[in-house]
């Protein structure tokens, strides 16, 4: 985690909301996200996270409210990590990385770097469709920075990786932050959110039920880890898939 000095957000969130037909998914979220600080969004299965973040990006259109990004010009903005990423099978880790290089008038150079800060410079030969689970999403959070986008969102990033694996994806998020990045992500770990966050959105039933620093929430719950303030702030049982009524 890394102290912030800046005050103006880089991306605010305000009074967003989000139906699929008569199903509420979202209601009236708001959120600030901020330059240097990893920003956690943490809820049960199927409290509109993924909903949220495609928002953010602007992959999905809300219903009502807004996503404004203040930060920097940049040819690149926001950089996105999907939780399932996908690449061109047949291609290296390195062309398919210098593709997306190109489209931003990066160098090879500059893909061989991206690939160095997450730790694959090594694997850059091998095709995509050969790497691991965790391989993939490094490759997929070096392609997210390809631009330098002040922001950098990254959905489930660590879902379904082995321990080692999950606290390296935490790891290299955390260092993008070293050099001002906002980096937003959604995580069902923790213990690996409450390590790395600055700030945490708790996401239930569609609304922020609490948000601040871990230790903030902490102390705000009663409780002495983020699991238990977790597990005392959302409704109902927090191991079930939410499935919001008709309205």
């Amino acid at each position: 985690m890394t102290e912030t000095t800046q005050t103006t957000p880089i991306l605010t969130v305000e009074e967003l909301s989000h139906s699929y037909g008569r199903v509420d998914v979202l209601d009236d979220v708001s959120l600030d996200v901020r330059s240097g600080d990893v920003t956690a969004i943490i809820g049960p299965n199927g409290a509109g996270k993924t909903t949220l973040i495609r928002a953010i990006v602007g992959l999905r259109e809300p219903t009502a409210g807004d996503v404004s990004y203040r930060g920097p010009d940049a040819v690149r903005p926001i950089g996105y990590l999907q939780q399932r990423p996908a690449f061109r099978p047949g291609q290296s880790v390195k062309e398919a990385l210098t593709f997306y290089a190109s489209l931003v008038g990066e160098t090879d150079a500059d893909a061989m770097t991206r690939l160095e800060q997450v730790g694959l410079a090594a694997a850059a030969d091998r095709n995509v469709e050969d790497l691991s689970g965790g391989m993939t999403r490094l490759a997929g959070i070096a392609q997210a920075t390809i631009g330098d986008p002040p922001l950098v969102v990254l959905d489930e990033p660590a879902s379904g990786l082995d321990p080692g694996m999950s606290v390296r994806i935490f790891e290299v998020a955390e260092e993008l932050t070293g050099a001002g990045t906002a980096v937003l992500l959604s995580s069902h770990n923790l213990s690996l959110v409450e390590r790395v966050a600055d700030r945490v959105a708790l996401l239930d039933d569609g609304s922020i039920a609490r948000c601040g620093s871990p230790a903030e929430i902490r102390t705000e719950a009663g409780s002495d880890s983020l699991l238990k303030a977790f597990e005392s702030s959302v409704t109902g049982d927090a191991g079930t898939v939410r499935v919001r009524g008709e309205s």
